[in-house]
């Protein structure tokens, strides 16, 4: 029996860190700046950072480092990047016994342009990890575990709905931090699933975009179920849970961040590590916030997570009120 197995993405991650990458402010990019480099330069890199990543290995990383007994289930292609992957998985003592290697397929890869910031752009090829089946679903392998955590299935909204019911007709517990492709989907879409989720936890703009709602408050109100507890992250201003009908807040220690990779996965998984261990929600919010700022000083969202309990000095930084 497991305490935790983790449905999502596996990923390999490449960080290139150098000055030369510079932010330059246009409203042709979306986000009204783009992260550019001299067109027709060889550019020196600084730092490269070899890890792996995705929601699904961050989150087991973390639960595993912890003592939990911790197994994955993902996507990969037969390469070497998915040996990576496994190889990876295997280091931190999470069961690869459930990873589904697709012949022929290639595994999900990413390198980040990282700034001396912090800020980064990521370019991303997904690989096999993009279409995520029923058949890579260990639904046996579902019932022998405590906990599911389940991350963002590249939008397949009907399958993370199928994963959820299943859960809860196993008497299984389920955390989930869905992606924007699953949000897209909208309130209606999600409604009916959202009671058999123990845990939800998503970012601010996830938040906005789901709810449509303008203030945390009401955004955890329109969330909100009798028994579930409801989080949301805002960065530096920290997180919010919403727990038989208390709001509570969960400041930040102000650690200066190299790189924000990965910040979600480790609030998330170091929140349900708590909240396993201790049955209490602010003990939860706090291991979760420690867990990210640990995470946020390296590069690599798997480098920094808390491989023991923090200790009491450590718990006693983040202000929950």
């Amino acid at each position: 029996m497991f305490d935790v197995i983790t449905i999502g993405s596996a990923t390999r991650d490449v960080f290139l860190v150098s000055d030369k990458f510079i932010a330059l402010k246009s409203k042709r990019f979306p986000t009204g700046a783009g992260e550019c480099v001299a067109l027709g330069s060889k550019i020196d890199v600084d730092e490269l950072v070899l890890t792996t990543g995705g929601g699904a290995t961050n989150a087991a990383a973390t639960l595993a480092s912890l003592g939990l007994h911790t197994a994955t289930m993902t996507r990969i292609g037969d390469d070497s990047t998915g040996k990576d992957i496994v190889d990876d998985l295997s280091r931190f003592g999470v069961s690869t016994h459930f990873v589904r290697m697709v012949k022929g397929g290639q595994s999900a890869f990413s390198v980040l342009l990282t700034m001396k910031n912090g800020e980064r752009t990521v370019l991303v090829y997904r690989g096999v990890s993009a279409a995520f089946e029923p058949k890579d679903v260990h639904w046996e392998g579902c019932k022998q575990t405590k906990w599911i955590y389940l991350t963002s299935l590249g939008g397949n909204i009907a399958l993370s709905k199928k994963i959820i019911r299943h859960a809860a007709q196993c008497g299984v517990k389920v955390f989930w931090n869905p992606g924007k492709a699953e949000l897209h989907a909208g309130m209606n879409a999600l409604a009916p699933v959202l009671a058999q989720v123990d845990v939800l936890t998503m970012n601010l703009e996830e938040a906005k975009l789901l709810t449509g709602k303008r203030t945390t408050a009401a955004m955890l109100q329109a969330l909100s179920l009798s028994g579930k507890i409801r989080l949301i992250t805002n960065g530096t201003d920290g997180s919010y849970a919403w727990y038989e009908k208390q709001i509570l807040h969960a400041g930040t220690s102000g650690v200066k961040a190299i790189s924000r990779t990965g910040a979600g996965d480790a609030f998330g998984s170091g929140f349900l590590a708590g909240l396993i261990k201790q049955n209490d929600v602010r003990y939860a919010l706090t291991l979760g916030t420690l867990n990210a700022e640990s995470v946020i000083t390296e590069h690599g969202a798997k480098n920094g997570i808390l491989t023991s309990w923090p200790s009491a000095s450590a718990i006693q930084k983040i202000q929950i009120l």
